[in-house]
């Protein structure tokens, strides 16, 4: 009685984290609603000057004409309807490829299963055959929820991006601090739905189908990972289309305006900068999902062969669903620090406060990660690690998880570094283009591969520290604990092109000089904190790639894998081709 109330208040306590995640994620976008966006400004333009200032946020805000409001709140739902439109298209070719793949997945999967399972026909009154049919089935469901939640995701983010654009750059008629508070807010709302509705579905898929195998833990726990694959397929295919499409769309634009016409980069002439707010945030939210998900079912699923699922320690099994939760709840009280206590007076201050905010959160996240892995894991256990038991202790997880979140931040601070103007490597590619396009390319290009070099070696740590302490599993972990803080690097990310779209409408909308400044370094701050996240997307790839080829390795009982086989050797060079391959031909469709 005692094993079965602590299991059924590990599920509780996840869940309940989720739910919260996700109210104070509608807490923020309550937060944001409060700055209202209205065409009807335009038909007080003949009233008096005071009759203005008082409808449009006083004397400060009185500077802008009546029209100019009424634009943003025009160019904003010209953005919104072609966001919906861009997404509506691109969900019904998702949905397509979805039901393809499922079927696929049901099929060749369901083949394996009854080839392994019986060596006779099989009839659906076959106990053995339908077990079989009956994984099948629980592993295609995952991957069809992943799926799903993943489009949410990206629909979430790029309903919060047109909903707080205008917002964002009506606030900075009244100080930069209010503008960049609204973008900060909008972009928890993404970063906290993401991170919430991805643990809760999760969770809710091991309860329902533990009601199914009951103590079959490893069956389980391989069935789900099936979630991941879910949210890895969409994330490529709507990372990809949205990148596509807003990059056609920025280069069509500045083609157009630079070359052809010799208009400014936003002119509101140019009906390409429209397209190019739209497909901004495709993409992003389900860019991270799958990074998130990826993390946290190859952790469940090497944890399943461990000794957890072995004697059935639901609790140490959870944990790497309660180093989500914590950072769920960590995060939340560092976001309070940035749109509470955070004051932002001057441009040069944005992202130092990005960058501490960051840090803090990390640095509380170790105290969590201490408080959950002696709360949750025993003191001593063992984890299948290549063919054989490897034993670890608690503390040793914690410096896994520990290794990994830290290795995050560095990966972040060194991507800021690398992109931001506030550094000398990016001055130095300004620089660059005094003498030509040529040495501009030449230079942004061996600036680019120096970059890699601290981020690789930051993994390359990562991945043996965690390795000779946890084995595969604290690999895994690893992962997790870089993806702990998602939605403090999430919120950071889209907050990026948030503030980039407030430019553009300010700049559109014809704007005084004094705001599209401001909106600059709002944008300036977001160009550099946007690649921030796809630091931590990368790295957690990277080691969770490792972690699943681990989990494969140890779950087929292979023990080594030859990498002088012929065939292993082949398959390295092909799939080190292919990213070559698939950049090229994104590169020809822009």
């Amino acid at each position: 009685m005692g094993v079965a109330f602590e299991n059924a208040l590990t599920k509780v306590l996840i869940m309940l984290t989720a739910i919260f995640g996700i109210g104070f994620a509608l807490y923020q976008w309550f937060m944001v609603s409060k700055v209202k966006v209205s065409r009807n400004y335009v038909y007080i333009e003949r009233t008096t000057a005071r009759l203005v200032r008082s409808q449009i946020g006083g004397e400060e805000g009185g500077n802008e004409t009546p029209v100019s409001i009424a634009k943003c709140a025009e160019i904003q739902k010209t953005i919104a309807v072609g966001a919906s439109s861009f997404l509506l298209t691109e969900f019904k070719y998702l949905a397509i490829f979805t039901v393809i793949f499922s079927v696929i997945i049901f099929v060749l999967l369901g083949s394996v299963d009854l080839f392994s399972k019986a060596s006779r026909p099989c009839t659906f009154t076959d106990k053995i055959c339908k077990s079989a049919m009956d994984n099948v089935l629980f592993s295609t469901v995952p991957f069809l929820l992943g799926a799903i939640t993943s489009v949410f995701s990206g629909f979430l983010g790029m309903k919060i991006a047109t909903y707080a654009n205008a917002r964002t750059t009506l606030e900075a008629r009244k100080s930069l601090g209010k503008a960049f508070v609204i973008a900060f807010r909008s972009g928890a709302v993404m970063g906290f739905l993401l991170a919430s509705n991805g643990l809760l579905v999760l969770v809710l898929i091991i309860h329902f189908f533990g009601l199914f195998y009951g103590d079959d833990w490893e069956s389980l726990y391989e069935s789900i990972t099936g979630y991941r694959l879910g949210g890895s397929s969409m994330a490529l295919l709507g990372r990809v289309g949205g990148g596509i499409y807003t990059t056609a769309a920025d280069v069509g634009a500045d083609l157009v305006g630079k070359v052809e016409r010799n208009i400014p980069e936003d002119d509101p002439r140019n009906p390409a900068v429209i397209a190019d707010n739209v497909g901004d945030m495709a993409g992003m939210g389900s860019d991270l999902f799958d990074s998130y998900t990826e993390a946290s079912c190859a952790a469940l699923f090497v944890a399943s062969i461990s000794s957890f699922g072995v004697d059935h320690n639901f609790g140490a099994m959870m944990y790497p669903l309660l180093i989500s939760s914590m950072g769920i709840v960590v995060c939340i009280s560092t976001t309070f620090y940035a749109s509470e206590f955070l004051v932002i007076e001057h441009a040069n201050q944005i992202e130092p406060a990005l960058k501490k905010h960051l840090f803090i959160s990390t640095a509380v996240m170790t105290v969590g990660i201490l408080i959950v892995t002696y709360l949750a894991l025993p003191f001593s256990f063992t984890v299948f690690n290549f063919g054989i038991q490897m034993k670890v202790q608690n503390w040793h997880i914690f410096f896994c998880v520990s290794i990994g979140l830290w290795s995050g931040l560095v990966i972040g601070y060194i991507t800021e570094y690398f992109t931001s103007n506030a550094y000398s490597p990016v001055q130095e590619v300004a620089d660059s283009c005094r003498t030509g396009a040529a040495t501009n390319v030449i230079f942004g290009l061996a600036l680019r591969y120096k970059s890699v070099i601290i981020p690789i070696f930051a993994i390359a740590i990562a991945i043996y520290v965690s390795f000779i302490l946890g084995g595969m599993y604290g690999v895994a972990l690893a992962a997790l604990g870089m993806s702990s803080t998602i939605a403090i690097g999430l919120t950071i990310d889209a907050y990026g092109p948030i503030s980039d779209n407030a430019g553009e409408i300010a700049e559109i909308a014809g704007m005084s000089q004094r705001i599209r400044d401001r909106t600059d370094a709002l944008d300036s701050a977001g160009n550099t904190t946007a690649d921030i996240g796809k630091g931590f997307a990368i790295g957690s790839a990277a080691l969770v790639s490792l972690s699943l080829f681990g989990a494969f390795v140890s779950r087929a009982e292979l023990g080594v894998v030859d990498v002088l086989s012929p065939k292993v050797f082949i398959g390295l060079v092909v799939g080190a081709m292919l990213p070559y391959w698939f950049s090229a031909m994104t590169m020809r469709r822009v």
